[in-house]
């Protein structure tokens, strides 16, 4: 996936999730290159795990939101 920090946090303000300018580097980095189909409840959950890690549970849930304002 290409989305990078800066597309994260548009989506984010767009969608009234609050995530840092670094957390949502960290997602970023964490995607890059990486061909992760957000609309597959596995790969999302996988992705959504790491994120948990490396971030907070509470910025996997605001990324899952995130991913839900995509997927309906």
């Amino acid at each position: 996936n290409q989305g990078t920090a800066d597309d994260l946090l548009k989506y984010s303000k767009q969608y009234g999730i609050s995530i840092t300018r670094s957390q949502a580097a960290e997602v970023a980095a964490l995607m890059h290159g990486k061909n992760i189909n957000i609309f597959d409840e596995q790969e999302r959950l996988r992705l959504l795990k790491k994120v948990e890690t490396i971030t907070s549970k509470e910025t996997a849930r605001k990324v899952d939101e995130l991913f839900n304002q995509f997927s309906g």
